[in-house]
């Protein structure tokens, strides 16, 4: 009892109150009126996220800060470094103890020396990945979140088209220096609940 008090009093202290506003339960990215899942769906995807936020603050408060969490339409996606392998997989696992999971996607990486270089060049190509969708007007480019990792891009959102999801991977693709791209882009039909 105890423990589940503790729970909830750190993911409300985490969240404040769950509440719909302009800048969107998403993070950075997706607003409430663009957003084409339905406010529950919105809801439900954040009280997830604060939860996964919780376990693992519980654990170990340092990965909150290396772990990126984005849930969408009750999938899990993580991102981030971890020093070693078992902390990756204790991540997993508790991402599957979540409520309402659908699936988990696990692209955590296992930390190696820090290269300057290499953390600049990923910078540099989110932000040209994130400049080439705003200005591409077939993009809604508010619908996407990106990271970058080693020359990767793993590109997480919700596209309303085959053709907007295929424009987005395009446009990754033709940024220099680019080794790979990892898409978990969903369709609006593939939610289980839409906006009418």
């Amino acid at each position: 009892m105890k423990n589940k008090f503790l729970l909830l009093l750190l993911s409300l202290m985490l969240n404040g109150c769950i509440a719909v506003t302009s800048t969107g339960l998403f993070g950075t990215g997706v607003t409430v009126a663009l957003d084409p899942r339905t406010v529950g769906t919105q809801i439900d995807d954040s009280i997830m996220e604060k939860n996964l936020q919780t376990k693992i603050l519980l654990r170990n408060k340092d990965h909150l800060l290396k772990v990126k969490i984005e849930v969408l339409d009750g999938r899990i996606f993580l991102t981030g470094k971890v020093d070693d392998p078992e902390e990756k997989l204790q991540l997993t696992k508790l991402a599957w103890e979540i409520s309402g999971v659908r699936s988990v996607r696990n692209d955590i990486k296992i930390k190696e020396n820090f290269d300057f270089k290499q953390s600049a060049k990923d910078i540099l190509i989110t932000s040209q990945l994130r400049s080439a969708i705003i200005l591409n007007k077939n993009i809604k480019a508010i619908n996407y979140q990106i990271d970058t990792y080693k020359k990767k891009i793993f590109i997480y959102g919700i596209a309303s088209s085959e053709d907007e999801k295929n424009e987005v991977i395009d446009e990754a693709k033709k940024i220099l220096d680019v080794e790979d791209v990892i898409a978990s882009i969903l369709l609006v039909e593939e939610l289980r609940v839409q906006k009418n």
